[in-house]
């Protein structure tokens, strides 16, 4: 049961992180201005859940194949690289959020494909299959289920008030050295693992 909480506690921190700023954010927030909340909450439960299983189940696998120390290893140099890539701005990503919201019939289909879709691959996807080789697989699939529930959530509910009062790049460099840190302490325990 302690397997389950620290790795749901670990991947909700590292999956609420990288999702601050994300275009995921954006879609969300965008979609909140168009569909009836509870569409736009389904909608986002469903997609997440799928695309956090599918990465956790996918690193999971990886991780029965291979020692996890070294995977362990790999993801906090990945967690410092997204930490490097955060102080980087993204560019143009609300260009490409508006063609799949309009020619969509359904709310819930549009949500569900065009956030499965734009997250597939991102830096999310990678974190879940780095912690899923690592930790308690069910405990990365709650905590990163969650982790980016909430901060689309907080993009729906507070993204108008946060863009308006605290700077993108005051977000961005927080986010980043948070990044840096847990990538510091992950790569930190793997050496110590594997020098054992």
């Amino acid at each position: 049961m302690d397997a389950l909480l620290i790795a749901s506690g670990i991947a909700f921190g590292a999956v609420f992180l990288g999702e601050m700023g994300d275009k995921s954010q954006l879609m969300a927030l965008t979609f909140a201005t168009k569909y009836r909340m509870r569409t736009v909450i389904l909608g986002l439960v469903i997609a997440i859940g799928a695309l956090i299983g599918l990465s956790v189940g996918l690193g999971a696998a990886a991780g029965n194949l291979l020692p996890t120390d070294w995977i362990r290893l790999a993801a906090a140099i990945m967690f410092v690289g997204f930490g490097l890539w955060g102080l980087k701005p993204e560019k143009d990503d609300g260009d490409e959020d508006e063609g799949p919201i309009k020619e969509r019939r359904t709310g819930l289909l549009t949500i569900v494909s065009a956030m499965f879709l734009a997250e597939f691959g991102d830096k999310t996807m990678i974190i879940a299959m780095g912690m899923g080789s690592a930790y308690h697989p069910w405990g990365v699939w709650i905590g990163g289920t969650a982790g980016m529930l909430a901060a689309d959530l907080l993009a729906v509910f507070a993204g108008a008030w946060i863009a308006k009062r605290i700077p993108e790049k005051v977000v961005r460099y927080v986010s980043s050295g948070l990044f840096l840190v847990i990538g510091v302490l992950l790569g930190i325990e793997a050496v110590a693992a594997l020098a054992d």
